[in-house]
């Protein structure tokens, strides 16, 4: 949100009470407080009527620190973090010198120096990351004719589009310098490299062709090796220098902001700290990492339908390893009610015996909606079950799904409740889940529990998703348990797996779908997936087929549409050259992922040891490079493969390869890397190549291990 009219003035009717000096400093017990007045102290008398920000920095964990920005501390609002546990065994030093000063976290120190200007320095043993100096600093006070507006972040029944939403903000600026890149802040779609942008933090089911996110997290990580999270689960605006060109600022409303800077100082370390501090991302099945076959969103399909994909995969010898039905298993009308449609499975404990049989395992959609049609809509109201709106009623619209009421998770009698379903589903034979939706939460809700409304806004995806990944560990066991979320906020990488939400059926959907991946692999998320081929529309075949090999060369893959079928065979004519119909493709790239099963399985397993992702941008594994920070059309798949999707039906690719020995998968050529390349590819084939030094463990059809080396 911007509060300035360029770099000297303020917007009319914009108040702003920055921090000018450090006046008083006190360290005691790990802690370091600084009273910052709004004016230059000359005198006693500069004290009156003169509003004073408390900031205080403390140290949750190593190479971690909380800044704490508070003017009205009484004031509501104060209790929007997320919660996060702090090391009970680290102890930060807080101490003052004659400068001013220090709170020393291991590898990462803030100093203040008393007096004025303000200025605030987070540094590491080779320098300073990132400061924070004059009018950096400020509580925000807006007039009702203030020109400052909200921008658009989603429709969730109240409009918060046009005139800020709130009286007051507390804002805070962190320096940029020269060639400094920012990244993350969720799964985004727009540009990879963050910088010039404004960015709200404010979950929306947007699709995946606008500035919305189904994952908005209120976290950075600067090229220059650090990180930056917002302690807020409410709307957190972001002005990556698009206000102060220097500076990336974030505000909240209300009269507090705290945030955490992480120290690197590479991109790796950060994420480690990062996930250390939110929580790593959970081990999954190895089965996960095969290839899921849906129903598809609205089409029509029953037990023999399900059979025909299923044989037509083994016919064509395209392994498969999950097999996922969409919301229609559940009659229309009736969602949420655990009950599978008599209509078309009349015997689904049966049938789902018969897939495990054939050696699959079993996906089920779920949303945490209960449309007024279903059985439990009832049970649910008498029981106080679902959520209310401020004066008593339950909280409903249309929207969706007739009658649409909300689960209340803040009720552990309700998140029993729903769970109790989830194990009757799991006992009946399905083996996961994709908890869809969870984004559209309106702010203005009265929850069980009281918790603050706009922070539910985001809390809640982390609620609903945490009572079913819950259940699945119960039911399954850890690390074989999995979902497939599509809303998330800071933490949700603990749950996964998590999916890019509707994309569309076009190569341009496919690159933006890509640097979804890749800002929210930035965020801490160790697993990602998309819909192949694109979710809304019918791809051609070209589009299909190059979006097979990027979905089978991604942590995991799923082919999933929304009114077509995404079985390979649709998309062939039989004019086909030979290896270049869809069918060739799927089953050329599925048996190349299978083979690849042990080397993804390593890199998950890193994955819940480190946050350091499966899918790793290329600036995550070569910080070094300056060639990398803008690298957004292609991704390494664990430490020591290169894919660069191919984004054209011609098979022209244009990539980088970084300095060092690389050899091609295919052809086993070998190449100096250092520059750039141009190519053109069958379907068939892509851009993959395998790092110098590196030992590919691969394992073939009949569990024969073998390695492939760089």
């Amino acid at each position: 949100m911007k509060f300035t009219d360029g770099f000297w003035q303020l917007r009319p009717g914009v108040e702003a009470l920055y921090a000018q000096e450090a006046r008083d400093l006190v360290a005691a017990d790990g802690e370091l407080t600084i009273w910052a007045p709004t004016r230059v102290i000359g005198s006693r008398g500069d004290t009156l009527n003169r509003p004073l920000l408390t900031v205080s920095l403390a140290s949750p964990a190593e190479g971690v620190i909380r800044v704490r920005i508070e003017h009205h501390r009484g004031a509501a609002g104060s209790g929007r973090g997320f919660g996060f546990d702090a090391d009970p065994g680290h102890r930060a030093e807080a101490r003052l010198d004659d400068d001013g000063g220090v709170l020393d976290a291991g590898s990462l120190r803030a100093r203040v120096r008393r007096g004025a200007p303000w200025q605030l320095s987070f540094e590491h043993d080779g320098g300073v990351y990132t400061t924070s100096g004059h009018r950096s600093i400020g509580a925000i006070g807006l007039s009702p004719q203030a020109a400052v507006v909200a921008e658009p972040v989603g429709s969730d029944g109240i409009s918060r589009t046009g005139k800020a939403e709130a009286d007051d903000y507390v804002h805070a600026q962190l320096s940029l310098d020269v060639g400094e890149l920012i990244y993350g802040l969720g799964e985004r779609f727009g540009p990879f490299v963050k910088n010039g942008q404004t960015v709200d933090v404010w979950n929306s089911d947007g699709g995946t062709s606008s500035e919305q996110s189904y994952k908005s997290i209120p976290f950075y990580l600067s090229s220059r090796g650090y990180g930056v999270l917002v302690n807020d689960a409410g709307h957190v605006s972001f002005e990556v220098g698009s206000e102060a060109v220097e500076q990336v600022q974030f505000s909240v409303a209300g009269q507090s902001l705290e945030f955490f800077v992480i120290a690197g100082p590479t991109p790796a370390e950060v994420l480690d700290r990062y996930t250390r501090l939110t929580g790593r991302p959970a081990r999954v099945p190895d089965w996960s990492y095969g290839l899921w076959l849906s129903t598809s969103f609205t089409t029509d399909y029953d037990e023999a339908t399900v059979s025909a994909f299923i044989d037509g995969m083994a016919q064509r010898d395209i392994p498969l390893e999950v097999f996922h039905f969409d919301c229609f298993w559940m009659r229309e009308f009736h969602w949420t009610d655990f009950e599978w449609d008599p209509a078309v499975f009349p015997d689904p404990e049966g049938m789902l015996a018969r897939l495990h049989e054939r050696g699959l395992r079993v996906s089920a959609w779920v949303n945490p909606y209960i449309a007024q049609r279903s059985r439990l809509f009832d049970e649910g109201r008498e029981r106080g079950y679902l959520v209310r709106r401020p004066d008593g009623s339950v909280f409903q619209w249309d929207l969706w799904q007739a009658g649409m009421a909300l689960v209340d998770f803040t009720n552990p009698e309700a998140t029993a409740w729903f769970q109790g379903y989830i194990r009757g589903l799991l006992r009946q034979g399905v083996d996961a889940v994709k908890t869809d939706f969870g984004e559209r939460i309106p702010s203005g809700l009265a929850w069980h529990d009281g918790s603050d409304p706009e922070a539910m806004h985001h809390r809640y995806t982390h609620l609903y998703n945490r009572a079913v990944f819950d259940v699945l560990v119960e039911e399954r066991g850890e690390g074989e348990a999995v979902l497939f979320a599509r809303s998330a906020t800071a933490g949700g990488q603990a749950m996964p797996v998590h999916w890019g939400g509707d994309n569309s059926s076009s190569f341009v959907s496919m690159a933006e779908s890509l640097r979804g991946g890749l800002s929210l692999a930035l965020s801490g998320f160790g697993y990602w997936s998309h819909d192949i081929g694109g979710f809304e529309g019918d791809p051609d075949p070209a589009v299909f087929k190059r979006w097979l090999a990027f979905g089978l060369l991604s942590s995991h893959s799923r082919l999933h549409g929304s009114t077509n079928y995404r079985v390979p065979w649709a998309f062939d004519t039989g004019e086909e050259e030979p290896g270049q119909s869809a069918v060739d493709v799927a089953r050329a790239f599925t048996k190349l992922k299978r083979s690849l099963r042990p080397y993804l399985v390593a890199a998950g397993e890193e994955a819940h040891r480190s946050g350091r992702p499966v899918m790793r941008p290329m600036v995550l594994e070569f910080p070094d490079d300056p060639a990398a920070g803008h690298l957004d059309r292609q991704y390494m798949l664990g430490p020591d493969l290169m894919v660069a999707p191919v984004f054209t039906a011609s098979g022209d690719v244009e990539y980088y390869l970084p300095r060092g020995r690389w050899t091609n998968w295919f052809t086993r050529e070998e190449t100096e890397g250092g520059g750039w390349r141009r190519e053109t590819h069958a379907f068939d084939s892509v851009p993959l190549w395998i790092r110098e030094g590196a030992v590919i463990p691969v394992e073939d059809e009949h569990g024969v291990r073998a390695e492939v080396r760089g």
